[in-house]
């Protein structure tokens, strides 16, 4: 009785909240969002200070309280504290998007950049800015429409009496190669000036960021990640399988098109905004998944870790290149390609591809 009554206090403790709501929560992986969220405050202030011209962390601290000079304050406020928000949003919107895919998938691989729904944003962009001349807010607007209709043409392609994980992995795939291919047609097309841009666009950066870019995306995560966390039990007991989800009253299909339409939405908003950072959707919801130990989805751990990911990504190629020389998609590019490579060795190993 004394090791049942032990073994119980381990466990994930009930946590009643407002309107007789109640949630289990783990004591492991509570602490591991806790530390999340103290680093990525950490390297905020890091990144914020961090430019051609250095800040202290404390005149950093200073300036954010209102007690900075004229000059910290114009830096801090209006240069550099964009770019700090979006990077925090866009890894935040891209980790959990990508834990939303792995478990509707219940596979690994299955995040938006193996799925396509970047790369269907960026031909949303390009034929924007190609075809259309247009300004950054059509981009980002292109962008959206791109991610969406992309989405949508995976998930019909990949429907047959529900969604299977490779399956949906298998089609994500042939849809990248596909729309790799518009991607290098439009940029054959394309003039010099509105290659470049298309260029810089594809290539995934934080660089110029302004609070024009903060404002969309904050509205974006403020609609969709309460609607995804509502969804968590339910994407929970989906990973147990369909028919265990139907005996448990989900109404899956219902549950995972809902689902798989937020978790697009948060990742055109994240790309119209920053353009395809790859591999961090990918990474970030494993990589929480290995430190809280836990079989659930873990969204808001996912999201917290993306945002880490991302502002060490920028963080590490200012302090290694100088300020904006190395774009951040090009780090987490880089990063990402090794961490996938280990990942299909482990999988591969384990005998589940």
């Amino acid at each position: 009785m004394t090791v049942k009554l032990a073994a119980a206090r381990r466990g994930p403790r009930p946590l009643h909240l407002p309107g007789g709501v109640s949630l289990r929560v783990e004591r492991r992986a509570l602490a591991v969002g806790l530390l999340l969220a103290v680093a990525a405050l950490v390297l905020a202030v890091l990144l914020i200070g961090t430019g051609d011209f250095e800040i202290a962390p404390m005149d950093v601290v200073r300036t954010l309280l209102g007690n900075g000079t004229p000059a910290h304050d114009f830096i801090i406020n209006d240069l550099r504290m964009p770019r700090v928000l979006v990077a925090l949003l866009v890894g935040a919107s891209l980790g959990m998007s990508g834990a939303v895919f792995q478990s509707v998938s219940r596979n690994p691989l299955g995040s938006p950049d193996m799925l396509g729904f970047g790369y269907g944003s960026a031909v949303g962009a390009l034929v924007v800015i190609v075809l259309f001349k247009g300004s950054a807010g059509e981009v980002a607007v292109g962008a959206l429409v791109g991610g969406l209709l992309a989405g949508l043409a995976v998930y019909l392609l990949a429907y047959k009496q529900g969604i299977q994980g490779y399956r949906l992995v298998l089609v994500g795939i042939g849809a990248s190669a596909m729309l790799i291919a518009v991607i290098q047609y439009l940029l054959t097309k394309a003039q010099l000036f509105d290659a470049t841009r298309a260029t810089v666009w594809l290539t995934g950066s934080l660089a110029g960021r302004d609070w024009a870019q903060v404002w969309p995306l904050l509205a974006a995560c403020a609609v969709l990640f309460p609607l995804i966390l509502g969804q968590s039990r339910a994407l929970r007991m989906m990973e147990m399988g369909d028919d265990a989800a139907y005996a448990l009253g989900v109404r899956v299909e219902r549950t995972r098109l809902l689902l798989m339409v937020a978790a697009i939405l948060l990742t055109t908003a994240a790309s119209a905004a920053a353009g395809p950072i790859s591999f961090v959707a990918l990474a970030a919801p494993q990589l929480a998944r290995r430190l809280t130990r836990s079989p659930g989805a873990g969204l808001l751990t996912a999201a917290l870790m993306g945002a880490v990911l991302l502002l060490v990504s920028d963080w590490g190629s200012q302090r290694a290149f100088g300020s904006d020389q190395l774009p951040v998609g090009v780090v987490t590019g880089l990063v990402g390609g090794v961490y996938l490579l280990w990942l299909l060795v482990t999988e591969r190993k384990a005998g589940r591809i």
